[in-house]
């Protein structure tokens, strides 16, 4: 593996880039790591989710019917405040990077939450008004559940630890018919469980080469196609 090396944060010259890059994916498969990378190589400004402010966070892994909706509505109303600042920080006209979309939360929602509740939440959301922007590029990384429970666990944090399989694949299973349907913005599908572009500079540029020559509909990135 050809170890990461420094000129791979410094901002790079890429005339097709789009400005505004969203990454999503179920839990663990590196999108935060990836949306780090990419901001720094395209002299872009980063927006990351922050799941560690959420106080609900680590009690509704231990008891996910009884904290889903209050961990659902902070995340909604973070995410809302995030994309706000946001919406500021795009007048200066400098890309950004993010690591999600405002429409997981409709998607986390209708996996966790009763039908109560559910309906309860859909009250909430649409008072909101949100009318979030869309992105430039949305990149899709997917992997198997196996892989994602690897990386979760070798990140180490701990209220992660207890997340089960069947959870993962519902969730896999939600991005996935979310983003077969989708045709808001140009879509870049990546699959991340052979592909390291975090520790890897060929695999990361690789990919920085792929989303440069992206210009509309739906693509894909597969790095076994990479190989000799």
């Amino acid at each position: 593996m050809k170890p990461h090396t420094e000129h791979a944060a410094k901002p790079m010259e890429f005339n097709k880039t789009p400005k505004n890059i969203i990454i999503e994916g179920p839990i663990g498969v590196g999108k935060s790591s990836l949306s780090k990378k990419l901001a720094a190589s395209l002299g872009s400004s980063l927006l990351l989710e922050n799941p560690a402010e959420n106080p609900f966070l680590e009690r509704f892994y231990k008891s996910p019917k009884r904290y889903s909706l209050p961990t659902q509505l902070f995340f909604l109303f973070q995410r809302v405040q995030q994309l706000a600042d946001a919406e500021i920080q795009a007048l200066t006209g400098v890309g950004q990077v993010s690591d999600f979309m405002l429409a997981k939360d409709p998607m986390f929602a209708q996996l966790t939450l009763d039908d109560e509740e559910a309906v309860l939440y859909q009250q909430v959301y649409q008072s909101l008004c949100i009318d979030a922007p869309k992105p430039d590029l949305m990149i899709y990384l997917q992997a198997p559940v196996a892989t994602l429970q690897g990386r979760i666990k070798k990140r180490s944090i701990k209220y992660e630890q207890s997340i089960a399989d069947g959870y993962l694949e519902k969730l896999s299973d939600a991005y996935t018919h979310y983003f077969h349907h989708y045709n808001e913005s140009p879509l870049l599908i990546v699959n991340a469980a052979d592909i390291n572009p975090i520790d890897n500079d060929d695999d990361y540029y690789a990919l920085l080469t792929h989303i440069n020559q992206i210009e509309a509909g739906k693509h894909f990135f597969n790095p076994l196609s990479l190989q000799p």
